[in-house]
């Protein structure tokens, strides 16, 4: 019964969020606000830690979620818009949803960096075929940690913690859709 109970509100979740997923921003301040939010996000990270420069460069292209906004309490969701670039031109806007369930409680924002290795990487990406499980590796940014990030199914990952506390054993996944700007 209490799995069958979990299972159901991790669907709702998850339900909740697909359907609350716009992709681009809806009007042009809101394009321009993302825009400049993960200029910033960039900025930060890179002065956080130099690596971050080197990878982007190492890559195809990457997405940058500027602020991702997570939270949980057994069960928990986050979600994000971001910006998609491909050999460093903005080329689109994405969406990011992530689902959980296990131990969990708190509140947490963040920014997100993925960066593809190749075309083929980031073309999964933009199809909607790139979803992280409980096991994907991120690597937290601190000073000196992206110089030695490696790809893995062509993607690295870079997460910089924003803010809020969130203390979590958990399973769950990420998914990303993406539009053309």
């Amino acid at each position: 019964m209490k799995a069958t109970t979990g299972m159901a509100l991790m669907l709702t979740v998850v339900a909740g969020l697909l359907v609350s997923c716009a992709t681009a921003p809806s009007s042009r301040t809101e394009r321009e606000t993302l825009l400049a939010e993960a200029a910033s996000a960039m900025k930060r990270m890179s002065a956080e830690d130099v690596g971050v420069v080197a990878l982007v460069k190492r890559g195809y292209g990457y997405a940058l979620f500027p602020t991702v906004t997570k939270g949980g309490l057994v069960v928990g969701g986050a979600r994000g818009q971001g910006v998609l670039y491909e050999q460093g031109r903005h080329t689109g806007y994405c969406d990011l949803t992530q689902a959980t369930v296990g131990l969990q409680a708190g509140a947490q924002t963040f920014s997100e960096l993925l960066v593809f290795e190749s075309k083929g990487a980031l073309d999964r990406f933009k199809a909607g075929q790139l979803n992280f499980a409980a096991d994907a590796s991120a690597v937290v940014l601190k000073t000196g940690v992206a110089t030695d990030i490696s790809f893995i199914d062509g993607v690295a990952v870079v997460v910089s913690p924003i803010g809020g506390v969130m203390v979590e054993a958990s399973i769950g996944g990420q998914q990303f859709s993406c539009q053309a700007s």
